[in-house]
C-alpha cells in the first residue's frame, strides 16, 4: 500500500525497512553525493518538460499553475541521505518493545474509549475490528501526533529528479500528489509528510490516498492530516479492500518447533510463502481455527531473546487477516506488532 518511512531519531518508523532495522552508516548514491542541499530544481531538463506536458495534456493542468507550483523548488540532500542509509536487521525481540510500550498501550486504550461512537460506525460500515485500526494508527504516527515534517513537494521532486533508482515510481507519486491537492484543496507547497512522501495520520502515499482514503466526518473533503474520522475510516477501508475477514483469526501460535519441512520452506519464502491450513493442522497436531475460504496460511518464525528463552524461535501461522495487515506494510514484523498491540488493547 505504501512506502513507509521515518523522520528523526525520536520519530516512529514508517518505512518498512526502517521499522525493523538499525542504521550502520550511509551508502550514498552518486546522485546524493553530486547534489548540494538546497540546489534549485532544473525545470529545463527534458524529464520536467515531459512531466509538464503530461500534466497539461492528460490531467488538464494549466502551464502557468505548474510554473507557480514548481518555480523555486529545491532539492533536499537530507532526503537522499535517509533513502540511502544502510540498515542492519534486528530481531523481533528487540523491535517490538519500541512499539508495544506501556505508554502506547495506555494511550491506545484511551483512544478506543474516547472514539467509541466513531469506531462503532467505522466497524459497522467497513467490517474491520477497531483494535486493529487503532493499532495501525498508533504504530504509524503515535495516534496522529508524529506525521512527519518534510515538505512533500520538495521530497517528491528530490526523489524524482535525483534518485534514479526509484525515479519513475516517484514521478508517478508526484503526479498523484498534485492531483489530490487539486481535488482536496490542499496547498502543494506547504503540505508535510515523511521523507518518502507518505503523509497524514494513516501515512498514505499519494497514490494510496487517491485509491483508499475516505471522508468520514460529514464533509466532502478527505483530510488525513487533521481529521481523526477520516484517518481511521481510511485505514479500515484499506484493510477491507485488501480482503479483511471480520471476526476471523489473525494468527495462531504453533510452538517452538516446525514439524514438517514444507512449513519451514514456506517460512523461508517470507511474506509470499503459503501452506495449506489442513497441512499445518495435521503436522503440528493442533486444533487450529478454520481459515476463511480455506485460504492458505503463512508461517512466521520469530527469534526469541536468548537471555530469557532457550527455545530459540517462536513459530506462528499467519491467517488471511495477517496477510491483509502486511499489505499495509510488507514486513512480517510490522504485521506481528500490529496484531499483538491490538490484542493488548483488548486486555482489561
Amino acid at each position: 500500500m505504501r512506502f513507509c518511512c521515518g523522520f528523526s531519531a525520536s520519530s516512529l518508523i514508517l518505512f518498512c525497512f526502517l521499522l525493523f532495522f538499525t542504521t550502520t552508516g550511509n551508502a550514498q548514491s552518486a546522485s546524493s553525493l553530486a547534489i548540494k542541499d538546497g540546489q534549485p530544481v532544473n525545470l529545463q531538463q527534458q524529464k520536467y518538460k515531459d512531466l509538464f506536458l503530461e500534466l497539461e495534456q492528460k490531467y488538464q493542468f494549466k502551464s502557468e499553475d505548474l510554473q507557480q507550483i514548481f518555480q523555486g523548488q529545491k532539492l533536499s540532500k537530507r532526503v537522499l541521505e535517509l533513502m540511502d542509509k544502510q540498515w542492519k536487521r534486528r530481531p523481533y525481540y528487540e523491535y517490538f518493545p519500541l512499539f508495544l510500550t506501556p505508554k502506547t498501550i495506555k494511550t491506545g486504550k484511551g483512544k478506543l474509549k474516547k472514539h467509541k461512537a466513531l469506531l462503532d460506525r467505522i466497524e459497522k460500515k467497513f467490517g474491520v475490528e477497531r483494535e486493529v485500526i487503532v493499532a495501525i494508527w498508533g504504530i504509524e504516527t503515535r495516534f496522529g501526533t508524529n506525521q512527519g515534517g518534510f515538505n512533500i513537494l520538495q521530497t517528491l521532486n528530490t526523489l524524482f529528479d535525483a534518485y534514479p533508482r526509484r525515479s519513475e515510481f516517484f514521478r508517478k507519486e508526484l503526479i498523484q500528489f498534485l492531483l489530490l491537492c487539486r481535488e482536496q484543496g490542499v496547498d502543494p507547497k506547504t503540505a508535510k509528510g515523511s521523507y518518502a512522501g507518505a503523509f497524514g495520520q494513516a501515512q498514505f502515499m499519494p497514490s494510496s490516498f487517491r485509491r483508499f482514503a475516505v471522508s468520514f466526518d460529514g464533509n466532502a473533503q478527505c483530510d488525513l492530516w487533521n481529521s481523526v474520522p477520516d484517518a481511521l475510516a481510511s485505514i479500515a477501508n484499506y484493510l477491507k479492500i485488501h480482503g479483511w475477514f471480520y471476526g476471523a483469526p489473525i494468527y495462531v501460535e504453533l510452538g517452538s518447533t516446525l514439524k514438517d519441512k514444507r512449513l519451514r520452506a514456506a517460512m523461508e519464502e517470507g511474506r509470499k510463502g503459503r501452506v495449506a491450513w489442513e497441512l499445518v493442522r495435521a503436522v503440528q497436531k493442533k486444533d487450529l481455527p478454520p481459515s476463511p475460504g480455506r485460504l492458505p496460511l503463512s508461517i512466521i518464525g520469530l527469534e526469541l531473546d536468548p537471555k530469557t528463552s532457550k527455545d530459540g524461535y517462536r513459530y506462528l501461522a499467519g491467517y488471511p487477516n495477517f496477510h491483509t495487515i502486511t499489505e499495509y506494510n510488507h514486513s512480517l514484523f510490522y504485521g506481528m506488532a500490529v496484531s499483538e498491540l491490538a490484542e493488548l488493547f483488548k486486555e482489561k
